[in-house]
Protein backbone atom coordinates (compact mmCIF):
# COMPACT_ATOMS: atom_id res chain seq x y z
CA UNK A 1 0.00 0.00 0.00
CA UNK A 2 2.75 2.33 0.87
CA UNK A 3 4.48 1.94 -2.60
CA UNK A 4 0.87 2.66 -4.41
CA UNK A 5 1.07 5.89 -2.02
CA UNK A 6 4.52 6.84 -3.88
CA UNK A 7 3.03 5.46 -7.67
CA UNK A 8 0.00 8.10 -6.97
CA UNK A 9 1.51 11.15 -5.30
CA UNK A 10 4.04 10.84 -8.32
CA UNK A 11 1.69 10.53 -10.75
CA UNK A 12 -0.49 13.59 -9.45
CA UNK A 13 3.15 15.93 -9.52
CA UNK A 14 3.12 14.45 -13.37
CA UNK A 15 -0.47 15.62 -14.13
CA UNK A 16 0.05 18.74 -12.74
CA UNK A 17 3.19 19.31 -14.70
CA UNK A 18 2.19 18.58 -17.67
CA UNK A 19 -1.20 20.87 -17.17
CA UNK A 20 1.59 23.74 -16.71
CA UNK A 21 3.18 22.69 -19.81
CA UNK A 22 0.05 22.80 -21.51
CA UNK A 23 -1.15 25.36 -20.32
CA UNK A 24 2.04 27.72 -20.14
CA UNK A 25 2.68 26.63 -24.27
CA UNK A 26 5.69 29.02 -25.64
CA UNK A 27 6.41 30.27 -22.61
CA UNK A 28 7.27 27.28 -20.62
CA UNK A 29 11.36 27.72 -20.87
CA UNK A 30 10.75 31.54 -19.57
CA UNK A 31 9.08 30.26 -16.44
CA UNK A 32 11.03 27.36 -15.95
CA UNK A 33 14.39 29.46 -16.32
CA UNK A 34 12.36 31.66 -13.85
CA UNK A 35 12.17 29.35 -11.24
CA UNK A 36 15.27 27.77 -11.48
CA UNK A 37 17.74 30.87 -11.93
CA UNK A 38 15.19 32.51 -8.70
CA UNK A 39 15.83 29.32 -6.64
CA UNK A 40 19.64 29.51 -7.36
CA UNK A 41 20.07 33.24 -6.22
CA UNK A 42 18.01 32.19 -2.82
CA UNK A 43 21.03 29.45 -2.34
CA UNK A 44 23.70 31.70 -2.97
CA UNK A 45 22.80 34.23 -0.96
CA UNK A 46 21.76 31.77 2.26
CA UNK A 47 25.21 29.92 1.12
CA UNK A 48 26.99 33.40 1.32
CA UNK A 49 25.59 34.41 4.69
CA UNK A 50 26.69 31.23 5.82
CA UNK A 51 30.33 31.89 5.35
CA UNK A 52 30.02 35.09 6.26
CA UNK A 53 28.91 33.97 9.74
CA UNK A 54 31.53 30.95 9.90
CA UNK A 55 34.09 33.82 9.17
CA UNK A 56 32.81 35.95 11.72
CA UNK A 57 32.97 33.15 14.43
CA UNK A 58 36.42 32.38 13.56
CA UNK A 59 37.75 35.70 13.17
CA UNK A 60 36.26 36.17 17.40
CA UNK A 61 37.98 33.09 18.01
CA UNK A 62 41.01 33.87 16.93
CA UNK A 63 41.02 37.61 18.24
Amino acid sequence: MKTFAKFLGLAVVLFVAIALAVLCGDYGPWYFAWLVGTTMIILIAVASGVLFDTQLETQKKGS
